[in-house]
Formats: structure tokens, sequence, C-alpha cells
């Protein structure tokens, strides 16, 4: 090969990278204006209609993959979609523990989506009546090698990206059932929970970071003795939970504020203690006898269950105020229950402990 043709080799190869790199970005600014014209919330959630247009159905792990997102990213994308009906998500009937994810055809917005697409391909059909069949094969040939060493270098960049010590999760596997356990004192804790994880959980942290630890099932997060210490500085835990299985969860946490929201949590048992805390859960429709236990002196808690769901509500204190389902009671020891209460159908037993604090459990 002459030097000529070397370099006219060269040049070419730099000028086709340029292109390519072009390309990629020229998409990803379509995407953002096709979303904008569509009313598609962001960019992303139109990668996600196209990927899906594309392949039929996917598991959500898959679609995160795919998109070079964590699992809790796409979920939130997801949660977007589906609350416009454009996806739906629903249980693979051979493994519950995944979520399948599809196109639903039922809005009109969709099909402006669709039509941003077609006008896609139908500058490409143009391009492409330039050029015979054999050229054609060579650049199908040439995109799909393409987009499989594409594909391939995604998944290798996810792996070596360095994971933030402050983000944790771990996966479900074939775990049937999930512990929480939280040790800690003066933050903001968040529960919440997720139907489409590919994760048991996932923990975010600000402030100083615990210790997390996982095993057979049961998150432990303990903060040590010495954050206690630490003064002026605001220190907050997010952990949401994968709701294909049941929980139990465990909470001691002095002073602190406490944000439970379990509304679609298949719960088995729930103790929270928090002296001086800020205590709000929100409960889901019990699947059985459902224990829950709240202890804290000075505290403030709010306790919600779904409309219909009945309770035994059994109150323990001193000098604290009681209020259930809009009625106060004063007594230091009070035993309640809800008109439609039935010990054989699934309720809510719960046990509150307090001392010159505020406790009220009411339906929502």
């Amino acid at each position: 090969m002459s030097s000529d043709s070397r370099g006219s080799r060269e040049e070419m190869l730099a000028a086709l990278k340029r292109e390519l790199r072009k390309s990629n970005s020229l998409g990803a600014s379509l995407f953002r204006v096709a979303a904008t014209q569509t009313g598609v919330a962001a960019d992303t959630d139109l990668q996600v209609l196209d990927i899906l247009d594309l392949a039929g159905e996917l598991s959500a792990g898959q679609l995160a993959e795919l998109m070079g997102m964590t699992s809790g990213a796409v979920a939130k994308i997801l949660n977007r979609l589906e609350a416009s009906g454009l996806v739906q998500r629903e249980r693979d009937k051979i493994d519950g523990r995944k979520v399948l994810v599809r196109l639903t055809r039922s809005r009109e917005e969709l099909p402006k989506v669709h039509l941003v697409l077609a006008a896609l391909e139908e500058q490409w059909d143009e391009l492409a009546s330039s050029y015979n069949e054999e050229q054609l094969a060579f650049l199908l040939e040439f995109l799909q090698r393409n987009n499989a060493l594409s594909r391939q270098k995604l998944v290798q960049l996810q792996e070596t990206l360095p994971v933030e010590r402050n983000i944790f999760s771990a996966p479900l596997g074939d775990l049937a059932h999930g512990r929480l356990v939280v040790l800690s004192a003066g933050i903001r804790l968040i529960l919440q929970t997720n139907e489409g994880m590919a994760d048991l959980y996932q923990a975010c942290f600000k402030g100083a970071v615990p210790n997390v630890s996982v095993q057979d099932g049961v998150v432990t997060v303990r903060y040590p003795r010495q954050f206690l210490l630490l003064t002026g500085e605001q220190r907050q835990a997010e952990i949401t939970l994968n709701r294909a299985i049941p929980w139990q969860i465990a909470v001691q946490s002095g002073g602190s504020d406490v944000i439970a929201e379990l509304g679609a949590l298949d719960l088995t048992s729930c103790e929270i203690k928090g002296v001086g805390s800020k205590i709000q859960l929100e409960l889901s429709r019990p699947s059985g006898a459902v224990p829950v236990r709240i202890s804290g002196g000075g505290s403030e808690i709010v306790v919600r269950r779904p409309a219909g769901v009945p309770v035994q509500a059994h109150f323990k204190g001193w000098g604290a105020a009681w209020v259930f389902d809009e009625q106060t009671y004063l007594s230091n020891n009070v035993k309640l229950y809800s008109p439609d209460f039935d010990p054989t159908a699934p309720h809510y037993l719960i046990e509150v402990t307090s001392t010159g604090g505020k406790a009220t459990i009411a339906s929502r």
C-alpha cells in the first residue's frame, strides 16, 4: 500500500468517525426536540418508548442496561410513562420477581410519538433510494455490527464506572421476603417502595454515610456512635424497598424525622422506636394480621391506613393525647377498635407507647 493510499484511508476513517459522532449527537438532540413536541416529560422517556417500540417487551432490568441508567432511575421514568398511559408493567407469569414492560396503545399520545419516529424513517427511505441492494446490504451489516459493538461497550463502561460511596443496593435474586433494620439518631429517614426494581433495595445517604450490610434478605443500616457527636451536619437516609416481596421493618432512630411511605408494600410487621421524633407512617392493605408497634416519648406520631381497613389500636403512656379516627382520648391505657374490626379478616394491630406526645391513627 502506497503512502498516498494509506494517508487517504486514515483521512477517510477520521472523517467517518467524526460523522458517526455527529450522528450520535444529532440523535440525542432529535430525542430532546421530539420529547417537547409530543409532550413527553423528557428525552429519556421518549428513548424508553423508542426502545420498547423496537423490542416489543423488555424487563425493567434490560431497560436499565440499554439506557445505561440505574434501575431506580429507570423506575422513575416508567412511573411517569405508566401514569400517562403510555406503558404498562406486569409480573412475569413464569418468574414473579421480574417486571415486564410494554407499550400500551390506549392513549393518543403514543401515535404522536410514532409520527415523529415515522418522519425519521421517511427521511431514511429517501436517503436509501440512491443506493443499490449491494450497497444497502453493506450499510446494514455495518450498522448491525456497530450497534452490537456499542452495546458491548456500554456494558463494559457500566461495569467500570466508580460506585459512589453514599449509594447502596443489592440484587433481589431468589429472595422470598426481606427485613430492614435501621439503627440511627438525629437523621431524616425516608422509606419508600418501588415495584419496577431489579434490586432488593436501594439507598442514598446525605451527610455521614452509615455502615450497610445485607445477609439473607436482611438489610441493616447502622450509623456508628461517633456520628452522633458530629454537629452542624444534616444527615438523611432515603431507602427504597422492592415491593415484589413482603417486608419486616424495624427502626430505632431517636430525635429524627421518620417518613415511611409504605402504601403499596406487603408489610408483615413494623416496629419504630424514636424518642423525640416525628413519625409519619402510611400503611397499605394488610394481607393478614399485621403488628405495628411505635414508641417514643415526646414524639409526634401519625399513622394512616387505607379506608375500610380494620384496626385494633392500643395506646399506652402518661401525659399523651390519642386521636383514633377523629376521636380524642386522654386515658393512659386504652384499647380501641374500628367499627368493622374482625379478628378473622386481614387487619392491623397497632400499639403506640408514648409519654408527653401525640399519636394519631386515621384512615385516608
